[in-house]
């Protein structure tokens, strides 16, 4: 009988490796309520300032679910900064969140309508449902 191996802790490069861009748990749970209030919606579009994660191309409207850590949100999870190589994580965060305002600032522009969904408040999904409903409530 072998004995039991001892994996090596992950490197920073192997757990960044890990992070997803898309279909991520919280962009799944929003996919899966905005299909059963609207369905018809795009994903990550290119041609769309700021590639939202769900788009609805005829309504102009875009949905944008943030990562708390990453989008440097002011709740618990946002506010946390890793100890290592604190500067570039400050540096970096600063850098997402004058992107997003810029990106919110072009759709707003071009007449899309946004809406910006944090991590944190997808716990309370009658909360989400209600808030997507009143989003996505435009004429056919």
């Amino acid at each position: 009988m072998k004995p039991p191996s001892k994996k090596a802790p992950l490197s920073r490069s192997d757990i960044m490796r890990k992070v997803r861009g898309a279909n991520t748990k919280p962009e799944l749970l929003v996919r899966k309520v905005a299909h059963a209030i609207r369905p018809g919606y795009r994903l990550n579009r290119r041609d769309i300032p700021g590639k939202p994660d769900i788009a609805y191309i005829g309504a102009k409207r875009a949905i944008f679910v943030h990562g708390c850590f990453w989008h440097g949100h002011d709740c618990k999870r946002g506010a946390r900064v890793p100890k290592d190589n604190r500067d570039y994580w400050v540096a970096k965060i600063g850098r997402n969140r004058v992107r997003d305002e810029k990106t919110l600032a072009t759709l707003d522009r071009e007449g899309w309508k946004t809406l910006v969904l944090w991590e944190c408040e997808l716990k309370d999904e009658t909360a989400l449902r209600e808030r997507l409903c009143a989003f996505l409530s435009y004429p056919s």
